[in-house]
C-alpha cells in the first residue's frame, strides 16, 4: 500500500489514532492494560498498605472542598475523599485511562457517592473543568508522568490561591524502593521541592507515615495577608 493510499483511508487513520493513544497510555502507566491495573489497584494487600484513613486525617478535608485526585486509577482514594468533602464538595478523579475512570465511576455509583466526577486527563495537563481546586493529591503518580515540570506548571493554574498540593512519593534512599533499577522513574525530594518552588509552592507540612519508604509532603503558596482576608470574606 502506498503512503498516499494509506493516508487517504479514513478507517486506517482512525485505527492508527486509537492504537497510538492506547500505546501511549500504557507507556505512561507502565505497560499494563486496564483490567490488569484494576486487579492490582483494588487488591486488598495493596489497599491495606496505602493507610488511607491515616492519610485522609492529615489532609484536613472539610465539607464543601474541591479535590483533584491525580492518577486516581480505580478511585481508592477518590471515594473516601468524596465522603470527606460531602456535603457540597466535589472530587475530580483524574486519569489518562478511560477504562480505569469507567470503573471508578461504576464503584462510586454502587456506593451511592454522588460528588465524584471522572476526568480524562492529558499527558501534560490534568484537563480539570474548573480553576478553583482546594487540594490536589498525588499518590505514587508523579514519577509516572514524563514531562513533570510541564504538568505541574499546567496544574498550578487550576489551584485557588490558598490551595494545596499533597504529594506521596517513593523515597529514593529506601533500600527496597520500587523502580530502583529504572532511574527515570525515581524522583528525589530535592527535585520536587525545586519544581514546586518555581511555581511558588513551598512545604508546609510533612508526615512520616510510611516508615521511610515514602515521603508525604503538603505544599502551599505563600498568600499575601490582604488576599487571605479577601478570600475569607468571600470576595
Amino acid at each position: 500500500m502506498s503512503s498516499r493510499s494509506f493516508w487517504g483511508n479514513p478507517v486506517l487513520i482512525a485505527w492508527l489514532i486509537v492504537w497510538s493513544g492506547v500505546v501511549a497510555a500504557q507507556a505512561q502507566l507502565g505497560s499494563r492494560d486496564s483490567k490488569e491495573w484494576i486487579e492490582r489497584l483494588e487488591s486488598p494487600e495493596r489497599i491495606a498498605g496505602l493507610k488511607i484513613d491515616e492519610v485522609i486525617s492529615r489532609l484536613n478535608l472539610k465539607p464543601g472542598m474541591i479535590v483533584a485526585d491525580i492518577g486516581a486509577g480505580t478511585g481508592v482514594f477518590s471515594r473516601p475523599f468524596a465522603r470527606a468533602v460531602a456535603p457540597g464538595g466535589r472530587v475530580f478523579a483524574v486519569d489518562i485511562d478511560q477504562g480505569l475512570l469507567d470503573y471508578a465511576a461504576q464503584r462510586a455509583q454502587q456506593e451511592n457517592i454522588e460528588d465524584l466526577e471522572p476526568v480524562l486527563g492529558k499527558f501534560d495537563d490534568p484537563n480539570l473543568p474548573i480553576h478553583a481546586i482546594d487540594l490536589v493529591f498525588f499518590h505514587d503518580v508523579l514519577h509516572h508522568i514524563e514531562h513533570r515540570e510541564t504538568y505541574l506548571k499546567a496544574l498550578a493554574t487550576y489551584i485557588r490561591p490558598a490551595g494545596r498540593i499533597a504529594l506521596i512519593e517513593m523515597d529514593e534512599h529506601a533500600p527496597q524502593t520500587p523502580h530502583r533499577d529504572q532511574k527515570e522513574l525515581v524522583l528525589s525530594r530535592a527535585q520536587v521541592d525545586q519544581w514546586m518552588a518555581a511555581l511558588g509552592f513551598h512545604p508546609v507540612e510533612e508526615f512520616d507515615l510510611f516508615e521511610g519508604k515514602k515521603w508525604f509532603v503538603i505544599y502551599q503558596r505563600e498568600v499575601p495577608p490582604v488576599q487571605e482576608e479577601e478570600m475569607d470574606m468571600g470576595m
